[in-house]
């Protein structure tokens, strides 16, 4: 988790200077550092990655973790990028793969740099890296909320992987986002200011994966009750979030949501989406409150229908 987080908070401040693509380095033990060339595939086509990448080395045409050398000695530090536009950044951190030349499997895991906002504390258990050991029997996993029963959402993870032949070829790679992404509004019937008895709004998403297979990126494990707290706006006409990462959904998930009032009292409501949470999607939910005031109200609320779009993160729809 510590490490995902620092991606994160290094994604949003990689460099908008110019950069530079350095030569492959072979040292004197036949080592060799390749170039990068990343993308990302969205629905519209691929654009450049920005971001954190990491890239994990395997025997060749297996997942067995081949390790990385270090100082010459071979470790279990996988390799570490800032990467601009596609190519590493070469004036900030990295920790640059250095491999005997020849044909390995390479695991990518990347978590982009994101134009919106974003909700600010994701969390993510992180797999064990051992030489030797196979890849696709570990997992990233969902961090609980302790001493709750309920789930942080993630980061926003692209993956993907693919042959490379070191010393003869850069590495190259489309990565596909393996995350999908939920936002909720919610809002009075006459688009008015909130009431003032509200006192904190609660979203709950159940049926959401537990685990994302490492090799594969392909969920798994067992289903998982994600929950996030939404925002008053400044002019306390809506309460939301910023878009949360999840991983995908078993099935169509539940939406649940529940209102603490001033006065102590809680407010619930709960519906079946109308579709799965699948990866390289965003859902966003707009939930119009009825009267959940009411003296004689027996802790329910009711809502209109909501507006249900679901779309990529480039906004295309999906039925």
């Amino acid at each position: 988790m510590k490490k995902l987080a620092v991606f994160a908070v290094l994604a949003a401040i990689v460099a908008s200077c110019a950069d530079d693509n350095p030569p492959r380095v072979v040292d004197n033990d036949g080592l060799v550092s390749p170039n990068l060339q990343m993308d990302i595939v969205t629905a519209s086509g691929q654009s450049p990655l920005t971001g954190i990448l990491t890239i994990m080395p395997c025997k060749a045409g297996t997942s067995i973790y081949f390790g990385n050398y270090v100082n010459r000695k071979l470790t279990p530090l996988y390799g570490y990028y800032q990467v601009k536009d596609g190519i590493f950044y070469h004036e900030a951190v990295n920790r640059e793969l250095s491999l005997p030349a020849g044909a390995y499997n390479m695991i990518y895991w990347g978590t982009p740099k994101y134009e919106e906002p974003i909700y600010a504390h994701p969390a993510l258990k992180d797999p064990a890296y051992v030489i030797g050991e196979d890849m696709s029997e570990q997992s990233f996993g969902l961090y609980r909320m302790l001493p709750d029963t309920t789930y942080y959402p993630t980061f926003d993870l692209v993956h993907t992987v693919q042959s490379a032949n070191i010393g003869s070829e850069d590495l190259k790679a489309s990565l596909k986002r393996v995350v999908t992404g939920l936002k909720v509004i919610i809002k009075n019937k006459d688009n008015g200011i909130l009431s003032s008895s509200i006192d904190s709004m609660t979203v709950r998403v159940t049926n959401i994966a537990g685990e994302l297979n490492f090799y594969t990126g392909a969920p798994q494990g067992n289903p998982r009750t994600v929950a996030f707290p939404l925002v008053r706006s400044v002019d306390s006409t809506q309460m939301s979030n910023a878009t949360v990462m999840l991983f995908p959904s078993f099935g169509k998930p539940e939406f649940q949501m529940s209102i603490l009032l001033k006065n102590g009292n809680v407010k619930s409501f709960k519906q079946t989406l109308n579709a799965p949470l699948t990866a390289n999607s965003k859902l966003t939910l707009t939930l119009t409150l009825g009267d959940i005031f009411s003296e004689e109200s027996s802790g329910e609320f009711t809502i209109d229908n909501w507006n249900e779009e679901s779309q990529t993160i480039d906004v295309p729809i999906l039925d």
